[in-house]
């Protein structure tokens, strides 16, 4: 096995055992080719099935990249005409005066400063582009933006336009429980348990895919869309996803972002980015463990898949997310004098 492999899976290990999920996976594409693949553990934290390559994990908000896809493509074919739209020219069902000012940019890169209560009344915690807070309001705004657009569910157009070129039989947004769903730990002195919905419409956080799926879906925007040689998806329709979309803030330590990814630029204190990931890669995260990490200069796509809702190190979780993108960015960088001769 390779030095850089014998450092990452102990790591990975480590935290499994660190953050009490039941299971661990990795899986490393570079140049096309799957040269990591690594499961342990089991789908429950009770007697249950050992993980391996048809275990499906729920990758929770990391299905924000689904969605992006979508918008992109809402975006490519001018069914929005710009990101600067404000939201209240397409969806009037929301109160007027609190979504003023407030564009689909604000939503897709979490500065529309909206929040919810108990109640799920909608209140605003600051204006729109003035800052950048991670809820989830703006996940079901989108949502609902798609579905006014096109008249269905994104989560169809998906299907249709992506999911089944790509020939994934394992990526779904399931609502009943199946032997090949890993269940999540919310607390480990407690079973764990299936994370459905009713629907799989893309309202509920109940997508769940394989760590080999879920890296061909980071090594589809990789390729900038096309899958064995076929332009799958349009090549803007990536760019419009993972570029920096986001506006300047007055806070140097907020993050950057594309649609939804995370997007590498200069250093932010409050990126999940590492500081030694190259300029121009992207992640997605989600709360239950699943990262999945791009990075174009490397050619290479990073799959981490855990079980355990909340990410290890409490309020100091971002330091160990960061820690994760940089030693496998490390382990997998390609050498100045390789990308050189490749040039």
């Amino acid at each position: 096995m390779h030095p850089s492999y014998q450092k990452l899976l102990p790591y990975v290990s480590d935290i499994k055992y660190l953050n009490h999920s039941s299971t661990a996976a990795i899986l490393v594409i570079q140049n096309d080719q799957i040269i990591l693949e690594h499961y342990e553990g089991f789908h429950s934290n009770e007697d249950s099935n050992p993980i391996g390559r048809h275990s499906m994990f729920n990758i929770a908000s990391a299905r924000k990249s689904y969605l992006a896809l979508a918008i992109g493509y809402a975006l490519y074919e001018k069914k929005i005409h710009s990101l600067d739209d404000c939201v209240s020219k397409y969806l009037r069902n929301y109160n007027q005066q609190i979504f003023q000012g407030m564009t689909i940019r604000h939503l897709v890169t979490h500065s529309h400063g909206l929040d919810e209560r108990d109640d799920e009344s909608i209140y605003r915690e600051f204006a729109a582009g003035e800052s950048w807070a991670y809820r989830g309001i703006n996940i079901r705004i989108i949502t609902e933006l798609f579905k006014y657009l096109y008249g269905y569910d994104f989560t169809q157009l998906l299907k249709e336009r992506v999911f089944m070129p790509l020939g994934f039989t394992s990526t779904e947004w399931s609502t009943e429980e199946s032997e090949a769903l890993v269940k999540v730990i919310d607390d480990p002195e407690q079973k764990a348990t299936f994370q459905l919905y009713p629907y799989d419409d893309g309202m509920g956080s109940n997508l769940h895919t394989t760590a080999k799926e879920f890296a061909l879906w980071g090594n589809l925007h990789l390729n900038m869309g096309r899958h064995d040689g076929i332009q799958v998806v349009p090549e803007e329709v990536i760019r419009i996803c993972t570029s920096i979309q986001s506006l300047q803030y007055d806070d140097g330590r907020l993050p950057a972002n594309g649609l939804f990814w995370y997007v590498q630029d200069e250093t932010k204190e409050r990126s999940e980015i590492g500081e030694r990931v190259p300029k121009g890669s992207y992640q997605i995260l989600g709360n239950t463990g699943p990262l999945l990490l791009v990075v174009p200069e490397s050619q290479l796509v990073v799959v981490r898949m855990y079980n355990k809702r909340y990410n290890y190190g409490g309020k100091n979780y971002l330091h160990y997310l960061r820690e994760f993108s940089n030693r496998a960015s490390d382990a997998f960088a390609i050498p100045t004098c390789s990308k050189m001769h490749r040039l």
